[in-house]
């Protein structure tokens, strides 16, 4: 128990020390990711299945990202303390409140240890009221689908594959993003 324990405090702190080098360099290079140069996916050459992740929404409840099938998901994952996760977290509450409904869904997926507790209180913070809370208190959503650091997003189809990737934090709610996001949200079957 102890070397599990051992184990998840140093695989988060490997995330945060990352995350803060992502951040520095997205900082400190021009342009700034996202904010007038269209969207920030790398592009997957052909869609990826991504792994099972089951995660738990603000009432304890299981969920898993096939709860979301049918739709255009972008699967953000942060913390409550990773500094670039906090700064765009109110631009993909803004882009939820724009776009969110039947076919479209900002995921952002808390991977909080200390579980919903403190990841409601940001939310609370920050002013989020577009955005539903959903936490992985294990934080093996990041392991799972390779993240080297946080934030890290995932544009994922209606059939749940990953068809896009971006590291490091964004502007998600600039005109450039959400005139792609539109693109692909009505391109994408019915």
């Amino acid at each position: 128990m102890r070397f599990r324990s051992s184990l998840a405090f140093g695989a988060a702190a490997l995330i945060a020390a990352t995350s803060g080098v992502v951040y520095y360099l997205s900082r400190s290079s021009a342009p700034q990711l996202g904010a007038t140069h269209g969207p920030p996916f790398a592009r997957a050459a052909a869609p990826r299945e991504i792994p099972a992740l089951q995660f738990q929404d603000a009432g304890g409840h299981a969920r898993s990202l096939a709860d979301f099938k049918g739709k255009l998901v972008l699967l953000n994952l942060w913390a409550t303390w990773c500094a670039p996760c906090r700064e765009e977290m109110p631009a993909l509450d803004r882009l939820q409140a724009e776009l969110g409904g039947p076919r479209f869904e900002v995921l952002a997926l808390s991977v909080d240890q200390q579980g919903p507790q403190i990841a409601r209180k940001f939310f609370a913070e920050a002013g989020v009221k577009s955005l539903t809370l959903y936490v992985d208190p294990s934080a093996q959503a990041a392991f799972k689908l390779g993240t080297a650091g946080l934030p890290a997003s995932l544009l994922v189809d209606a059939n749940g594959r990953e068809v896009g990737r971006h590291l490091g934090p964004a502007k998600w709610d600039s005109p450039e993003i959400i005139s792609e996001l539109r693109r692909r949200i009505e391109a994408a079957p019915r």
